[in-house]
């Protein structure tokens, strides 16, 4: 294959990486929903824990695990501010929450 087809592919899967972001990102909102209906804290280290654990467990490379965590430690903190307007759509923060790393 050329660089344009080696390209190309990288486009399609761009494409799919956003279609499944944003598929991703619809979960954590209704899991907001939930955890606002349940009275449940928003940040959850042990299942974040979980989800980095099950992601570095699925990599067969070429990305090193270091690589893959830092991924998807962005992906959490993007799903946290999705699932934080689902709890709160007034914008009223929640009292329990921790930032990241605490």
């Amino acid at each position: 294959m050329k660089i344009e087809d080696w390209r190309g592919k990288i486009n399609e899967i761009d494409r799919q990486l956003v279609r499944l972001l944003n598929e991703r990102s619809k979960a954590a909102m209704e899991i907001g929903k939930l955890k606002r209906d349940a009275n449940l804290p928003l940040y959850q280290p042990e299942r974040e824990r979980e989800v980095l654990e099950n992601a570095e467990r699925a990599n067969s490379g070429p990305l090193p695990d270091t690589a893959i965590r830092r991924l998807f430690e962005r992906i959490l903190d993007e799903a946290r501010s999705v699932e934080r307007t689902a709890m709160h759509p007034d914008g009223a923060p929640e009292k329990t929450e921790k930032p990241r790393g605490s």
